[in-house]
């Protein structure tokens, strides 16, 4: 006898406003008192984890679910990272970073996750726009105020790109990428050579507040920092975005060796990927 398939759920749990796919499946699997992944497979069969159904489902599985789930086909699409740009998901993190006081006070399940709390490129709230604290609860005073506005436009230029496939003449993520590239600073330092960033060059002071917090920053791949710092580095992908190409000659001759050579392969894609928006431009103007 061919199995039945799965039927929609006698009770679907609301789901909190920009609350995460994993989220609202686990707050389901807690009504029913089963492991998430069960019920998740419960409504995908073939899902493989909680994780893959944040970022890979396909248009016939967001369908699926929003059957077994009782809720319109474009919520269970906004609870996912599915149209997220592939670049911008190494910002995504793997578990909560951060949180909006102010929204968290509105919710009804506080045991609810948002989209946003993942999203390594946001320092302001999606929804209300108040500054994020981080993951342990405490607004962190940001040591780069005056780069304030700077900032801010680096988080629209992210998330432009990110939600909405919006670029100007690169990748924002890409330029983040770049400034996470070790330097060499000059004069010459023997000393922890090891904190000195390329973003240290456009942003002064950053090196410095990195050693003195002892901060371990994290690889180009994966350029999620924490909280209190990313204003800096936000500021920086919008100060090269602005300056355009040349700027980032001037900045792959604070690297050298094998760091060099990776900085110069990402920075000449982002030139000729320039060149190739800028030729159908020029062609009208003929």
């Amino acid at each position: 006898m061919r199995q039945a398939a799965p039927r929609q759920l006698p009770v679907c749990l609301p789901p909190v406003a920009d609350e995460l796919l994993s989220s609202w499946i686990s707050r389901h699997a807690a009504f029913y008192a089963v492991p998430p992944l069960f019920m998740l497979r419960h409504c995908l069969p073939e899902a493989s984890s909680l994780r893959a159904a944040d970022i890979h489902l396909t248009g016939a599985q967001i369908h699926h679910l929003s059957k077994m789930l009782a809720t319109k086909l474009a919520a269970v699409r906004r609870m996912t990272f599915t149209n997220v740009m592939q670049s911008s998901r190494r910002l995504i993190a793997t578990r909560p970073l951060q949180f909006c006081a102010n929204c968290m006070s509105c919710r009804k399940d506080p045991r609810a996750i948002l989209r946003s709390q993942l999203l390594g490129w946001r320092i302001t709230c999606p929804s209300c726009g108040d500054p994020l604290r981080d993951n342990g609860g405490h607004e962190l005073p940001s040591r780069f105020l005056r780069y304030r506005n700077a900032a801010l436009r680096g988080e629209r230029l992210l998330d432009d790109e990110a939600e909405r496939g919006f670029r100007t003449w690169t990748s924002p993520t890409d330029i983040a990428r770049l400034l996470l590239m070790r330097r060499i600073p000059r004069p010459l330092r023997h000393e922890e050579l090891w904190r000195f960033r390329v973003l240290g060059a456009i942003v002064p002071g950053f090196d410095d507040i990195v050693a003195a917090e002892r901060e371990k920053l994290p690889t180009p791949a994966c350029p999620i920092i924490p909280l209190h710092l990313r204003p800096g580095l936000l500021a920086g992908v919008a100060i090269v975005e602005r300056a355009g190409p040349e700027m980032l000659r001037m900045l792959r001759d604070h690297t050298m060796g094998d760091n060099r050579i990776r900085f110069s392969n990402l920075a000449d894609r982002i030139t000729a990927q320039n060149c190739q928006l800028q030729a159908p431009s020029q062609m009208q103007l003929i």
